[in-house]
């Protein structure tokens, strides 16, 4: 990857970051942009910098905003800017929460720095990144009954955007898609962005919640 994948680092832990800034900055595609302590000072870095980053690497319990408010604000005001929730909570409810309020992925911090790189290029490739386990949670939740997407109308999604929606579900990007499919990537892509509106989906996520609610797909 010739493009260098700019990244802002938000944790209230000094050490933690700094450690964090040491392994990151030692890969030839990772720049490291800004750090922050909360919420707060990420949001007022990024309403007033002439840089915003690609992907933003945010705890979840800091002081002033939390890393579940930010991620609110941030998918509002800032959509382009991919978030990796990192983070010591494992609980299916703070997983479950961060996707929904539109996080990309979600790595916990006992995680090897080989997966916390691996995470990094997969969002920058793909846009996300989810780790079995967050699968598990999403599927967890659509099987609990919480926030289930029914399809009404049979017939609301063609054929072809049922074939893009599983391979967005096996985490392939639009080239990917478009390479098993003999679509360019920009039409795969447009599949995407029709998906997540008939769906009335925030996000990936949410289309996985869809397509396992619908039956569509299934994740073992």
């Amino acid at each position: 990857m010739d493009k260098k994948i700019k990244i802002v680092l938000v944790d209230d832990e000094a050490l933690f970051r700094k450690g964090l800034t040491f392994i990151l900055e030692r890969e030839p595609n990772f720049t490291i942009l800004h750090e922050d302590s909360n919420g707060q000072e990420l949001l007022n870095f990024l309403r007033s910098t002439n840089e915003l980053p690609d992907i933003v690497l945010i705890d979840l319990k800091m002081p002033v905003i939390n890393g579940v408010e930010a991620t609110k604000i941030i998918h509002k005001e800032f959509p382009s800017i991919k978030i990796i929730a990192l983070t010591s909570y494992d609980s299916k409810s703070f997983v479950a929460n961060m996707i929904d309020v539109g996080a990309v992925s979600y790595l916990l911090k006992n995680a090897s720095p080989t997966e916390l790189i691996h995470t990094i290029n997969e969002v920058a490739i793909k846009g996300f990144y989810y780790s079995d386990y967050v699968l598990k949670v999403i599927k967890d939740v659509v099987l609990s009954g919480n926030k289930l997407k029914s399809c009404l109308d049979r017939n609301l999604l063609s054929e072809r955007e049922i074939e893009v929606l599983k391979l967005i579900c096996k985490q392939k990007n639009a080239a990917e898609i478009g390479e098993q499919l003999f679509i360019s990537p920009r039409t795969a892509e447009g599949h995407r962005t029709n998906l997540l509106l008939k769906t009335n989906s925030r996000n990936i996520a949410g289309l996985v919640v869809y397509a396992l609610q619908n039956e569509l797909v299934q994740l073992d």
